[in-house]
C-alpha cells in the first residue's frame, strides 16, 4: 500500500480489480435494468407486412384522386379485413376493402382513406376528400429490417428496448448477472428501525447507512443483501462477514478509521483478505477501504450519513455498474457556474452537495446548506456534488466548477472528478 491516494485514483484502482459479472439468459419481464451481453440481430421485418395506420378503406389512389363532397367517388367493398386477418384477394380498378388499424394492406391498393372521409357504406362506399392518396400505411420492415442489428451488447434494457426484444419473439434476453451486493453495518450505537424505543429515547441511534445502501445498490443495478449491524467487537464482525461468501462484493460502513474498536480491515485480513488501501485525500469520506476477500471486492465506506453516501456513488456504484456490464460506470460530470463564493480550510479534495440549475440558459450551482459530514438532509436537497480541488481554498462567485450530477441518467467511462 502506498499513502492517501485521491478520489481518482481510488476510482480506478477499484474497477481495475472489478469484474464483470457472468452471462445468463432470464425471463424478460424480469430484465428491466440489465445489460445485454451479446448484439440482437432481427429474424424478422418490423412491421412483418405493410399494414393499414388507421381505419378505413384500402383504395387504389388512382380512384380516389378528386373526391370531394360535390363529386365523391363511389368504390365497390370487396373485403373486410379487422386486425389479424390477411387479404384474400387484392385491389382492382373501383374496388376497395374495409380495413382496420394493423391489418395488412391488400395487393393493389396504396392508400387508406379514413373512415371519415366516407359515408361508411358496407357494400358500396362513398368518398368524398381525397387528402389520403399515398398515405396512411405502416411498410414491411418500416422500423427494423431482417438482419438489422438493433441492439448492441452493452445496451441497458429499459422498457422501449423490452418492448423491441418482445416484438423479435425474444423471450428470455442474455443479460450480465446482476452482482449481489453484501451490505454490513457496525456499532455498538446502532440498532436497526425495528427498536424504536432505542431510538426515541435517545439511547441508540438508528442504522439510516443500511437502508440508505440497500436504496443506492437496488439503483445501481444489483441485488443487497443485507448482513445485519455488527457489534465493535473482532468476533461479531468475523460472523457477520463470513455470510458474505457467496455475494460477489461486500460494502460495510464504519469501523475502518484508527479508533480503538475500528476491527473491520484487521477482520478481513484475518478472514484472508488482501487490503489495498483505507484512506484518501478527499472530504467527505478519507477513511475509505478497499481490498479483496478472495476474488470478492471489498469497499468499506465511512460511518457518517452523508460520508457513506458520497463514497457510495464515488466508488461502489461504478464498481457495480461495472459488475453488471455497464460500459459508462461513472456519472456525468458537467461545468456550471457558482452562484455563491464557497470557503474552505483543509487541504483536501472536496465534494460538496450542490443544487445545480438552469438561469439564462446558463447552468448554476449553488450549496444545499451546512456541509457537515452528518447532515443527510443535505443528500435529499442535492441533485449533484460540486468538485472543488485540492488545495483550492476560496472559489469565487462565478467560477466554474466540476458537478457530478446525481439526477443525470447520462454516464461516463472515466471518472469526472
Amino acid at each position: 500500500m502506498t499513502g492517501p491516494l485521491t478520489a481518482a485514483e481510488a476510482a480506478e484502482k477499484i474497477l481495475a480489480e472489478t469484474r464483470r459479472q457472468p452471462a445468463l439468459r432470464i425471463p424478460l419481464d424480469d430484465a428491466l435494468g440489465s445489460v445485454l451481453a451479446e448484439d440482437i440481430v432481427s429474424p424478422i421485418d418490423i412491421p412483418a407486412w405493410t399494414n393499414s395506420a388507421m381505419d378505413g378503406y384500402a383504395a387504389r389512389g388512382a380512384d380516389v384522386r378528386g373526391a370531394s363532397v360535390a363529386q365523391p367517388v363511389r368504390l365497390q367493398v370487396v373485403e373486410h379485413l379487422p386486425a389479424g386477418q390477411f387479404p384474400a384477394r387484392s385491389i382492382g380498378p373501383g374496388e376497395c376493402a374495409r380495413i382496420y388499424t394493423g391489418a395488412p394492406l391488400p395487393d393493389g391498393s396504396d392508400s387508406v382513406i379514413r373512415q371519415e372521409d366516407t359515408d361508411g357504406g358496407s357494400d358500396v362506399v362513398a368518398i368524398t376528400n381525397d387528402r389520403d392518396v399515398g398515405v396512411n400505411f405502416r411498410l414491411a420492415g418500416e422500423d427494423i429490417h431482417k438482419g438489422a442489428r438493433v441492439m448492441t451488447a452493452g445496451t441497458e434494457l429499459g422498457p422501449a428496448q423490452l418492448g423491441v426484444l418482445a416484438s423479435l419473439a425474444i423471450a428470455h434476453p442474455l443479460v450480465y448477472r446482476r452482482p449481489r451486493v453484501a451490505i454490513l453495518g457496525s456499532g455498538d450505537e446502532i440498532v436497526d428501525v425495528d427498536q424504536p424505543e432505542e431510538i426515541l429515547s435517545g439511547r441508540k441511534i438508528a442504522s439510516s447507512n443500511t437502508h440508505t445502501l440497500v436504496a443506492l445498490v437496488h439503483q445501481a443495478g444489483g441485488e443487497p443483501v443485507n448482513l445485519g449491524i455488527a457489534a465493535d467487537t473482532r468476533e461479531s464482525l468475523k460472523n457477520h462477514l463470513s455470510r458474505a461468501r457467496d455475494c460477489d462484493l461486500v460494502s460495510t460502513t464504519a469501523g475502518i478509521s484508527v479508533g480503538e474498536h475500528d476491527y473491520v480491515r484487521e477482520v478481513l485480513q484475518n478472514l484472508g483478505g488482501v487490503l489495498r488501501f483505507w484512506k484518501l485525500r478527499m472530504r467527505p469520506g478519507a477513511p475509505v477501504g478497499f481490498g479483496l476477500l478472495g476474488e470478492m471486492p471489498w469497499v468499506g465506506l465511512p460511518g457518517n450519513p452523508v460520508s457513506t453516501m458520497v463514497t457510495f456513488e464515488l466508488f461502489a456504484r461504478p464498481a457495480i455498474r461495472k459488475m453488471m456490464g455497464q460500459p459508462l460506470p461513472y456519472r456525468r460530470s458537467i461545468q456550471v457556474r457558482l452562484a455563491e463564493p464557497i470557503r474552505l480550510k483543509p487541504k483536501l479534495q472536496h465534494f460538496l452537495r450542490g443544487i445545480v440549475s438552469e438561469r439564462a440558459g446558463i447552468l448554476e450551482a449553488r450549496l444545499t446548506g451546512p456541509q457537515g459530514s452528518g447532515i443527510l438532509t443535505s443528500m435529499v436537497l442535492a441533485n449533484a456534488l460540486l468538485v472543488i480541488p485540492e488545495g483550492q481554498f476560496e472559489t469565487p462567485a462565478g467560477a466554474s466548477v466540476q458537478a457530478l450530477m446525481l439526477d443525470d441518467p447520462v454516464h461516463q467511462a472515466t471518472p469526472g472528478f
